[in-house]
Order: structure tokens, then C-alpha cells, then sequence
């Protein structure tokens, strides 16, 4: 769902998705669509676009236990001169903020899979947040635009 601004840009948009991998090519539409309407610039496209990318193949392929379909809500908001995400599911708890930091020494043939992803989404966001809120995971990420008036 897309919410209109007064100038008739989205200010805040919702999508809702099935809990499958091949859910990813809509999301980067959603986002590319968002950003555009927006004239965000490159490094905060590419931000939510890997963010969200990273944070939707986890939850995807490990919140979901029983196998079957879910629903994973996903929101974008410009607020205070940033692009504030979120993505919400009902997957089992986790909170990948705990997670140690990946061992980027060495070659990558060398390290031990797994912890890029959320390393990604800190690396390219100026704030990232987890909350569990009743029986729902709920990440945000925000990437700056321009300094806030």
C-alpha cells in the first residue's frame, strides 16, 4: 500500500509478502519505485536495496520452522531527512544485532559462512534496530538523505 504526501509522493509505503524467495523481485520494484518518486539518491537506493535484500533471504530461509506461508510486512518512510525501513514477521524470535561480528580477515575461502549480511545492513545504514514485539521480529534500518532541516 502506498500512502500519498501533500505533494501526491509517497511519503510512507507497505508492502505485504509471502514468506518465498521469489518475493524478492517485487520488493526491488517496491524499492526502485519508492526511491524514484523520491529522486533518492544512488547510495540510498543501493543501501535499501542490499538491506532489505539481506534481511528478507534470512528471514525467509531460517524464520520459519513449520514450513509454512507467512507474511513478512515491509515499510519505507521519509522522516527527518532519512529513508526509515522496517521489515516485521512472525518467524521465530531472533535478534541478529546479538549476533558476534563476522572475522573479515583471511581470504574468503577461509572464513566461516554466515554474519555478512547483518554486517551489510550495519555498514550501509546509520541506524539499525531490533525489537521482538509480541510474537513478531521487528528490524528498522535508516539511511540519512540529507542532513535534517
Amino acid at each position: 500500500m502506498v500512502i500519498p504526501g501533500p505533494t501526491g509522493a509517497m511519503e510512507r509505503a507497505e508492502l505485504r509478502i509471502a514468506n518465498r524467495l521469489a518475493e524478492l523481485e517485487r520488493v526491488r520494484l517496491w524499492i526502485e519505485e519508492f526511491a524514484a518518486a523520491h529522486a533518492l539518491p544512488m547510495p540510498v537506493l543501493t543501501s535499501l536495496l542490499v538491506s532489505f535484500d539481506e534481511v528478507l533471504t534470512n528471514v525467509i530461509s531460517y524464520a520459519y520452522a513449520d514450513g509454512g506461508d507467512h507474511e513478512i510486512l515491509l515499510r519505507i518512510a521519509l522522516r527527518d531527512g532519512a529513508v526509515a525501513a522496517e521489515v516485521e514477521d512472525d518467524g521465530a524470535p531472533y535478534d541478529p544485532l546479538g549476533a558476534p561480528p563476522p572475522d573479515l580477515r583471511g581470504g574468503i575461502g577461509e572464513r566461516s559462512p554466515g554474519g555478512l549480511g547483518i554486517h551489510f545492513v550495519r555498514t550501509l545504514n546509520d541506524e539499525v534496530a531490533y525489537e521482538r514485539r509480541g510474537n513478531r521480529n521487528r528490524l528498522s534500518f535508516s539511511k540519512r538523505v540529507s542532513a535534517a532541516p
